[in-house]
């Protein structure tokens, strides 16, 4: 597989980048909270990418695998910014934006800043808003204490041992893109992955998002034994066919 790497400078920091030259539209990845481009679906998908002739750019964000800066420094904005930036500098023409997780907000949030260029969005476990629905509602008290004394807080988490800081700023900061409950106005098709399973996630909570979409094109499916990441091989044998499914939508 070959795939071009190199390093982006924004804001202060480098954003690693890798891109998979081919055909397009141009499938963008936004991974998401604390991952790296190098995880299963990353790499799954520049494999495809390889395979079939596909465009297909990745990155990490501001604080994120190998990338620059500190994770704990991070917000929405500027990792919004970051998708931006790969967005405007990388690429040219007609995208497809591939979210995971928090990733899938983004996406969201890319998409309603560049409708002219995106043509349809793969959406894996949408986590739109989920510093206001998900996050902050889950904090146990000593959590809210903490943030409020210090401005952080480290939460456990079965995906790092070092588990992840949550801090004030985040919260605060996430508050000024939310998205629900809608409308949101995308126009282009989407296609939504959801594990039932999931229990960062909630089925509902993907559904919600689905339902606030403007578009008339929106598929969503619950895959009921899906976990959060949706990283088996037969989860990422269904990204790859909504994806071919909506690059032949996009034309």
């Amino acid at each position: 597989m070959q795939e071009t790497i190199g390093v982006l400078r924004h804001d202060g920091a480098g954003l690693a980048w890798r891109r998979v030259e081919g055909a397009g539209p141009t499938v963008v990845w936004l991974g998401g909270f604390h991952s790296e481009m190098s995880g299963t679906k990353g790499e799954a998908l520049a494999r495809w990418a390889a395979d079939t002739g596909r465009a297909f750019l990745r990155f990490d964000y501001f604080g994120h695998g190998q990338s620059g800066g500190r994770f704990e420094e991070g917000t929405i904005s500027r990792w919004r910014g970051d998708a931006l930036a790969v967005i405007d500098q990388l690429t040219a023409g007609p995208l497809l934006l591939v979210g995971s997780t928090m990733g899938g907000w983004l996406a969201c949030l890319a998409a309603l800043a560049r409708p002219e260029r995106i043509t349809a969005l793969a959406l894996i476990a949408p986590a739109a808003d989920f510093t206001r629905a998900l996050l902050a509602p889950s904090l146990p008290p000593e959590a809210r204490e903490a943030i409020a004394r210090d401005g952080a807080w480290i939460q456990p988490s079965q995906y790092d041992g070092d588990g992840y800081t949550i801090t004030r700023a985040l919260l605060e900061d996430g508050e000024q893109w939310c998205i629900l409950p809608g409308p949101v106005a995308i126009d282009a098709p989407v296609h939504i992955l959801q594990g039932g399973e999931d229990p960062d996630v909630p089925w509902t909570h993907a559904l919600d998002l689905a339902r606030a979409l403007k578009g008339p094109d929106v598929v969503f499916t619950l895959i009921r034994d899906g976990d959060h990441r949706l990283s088996r091989p037969q989860d990422i044998a269904r990204l790859t066919a909504a994806i071919e499914e909506l690059t032949g939508v996009a034309g």
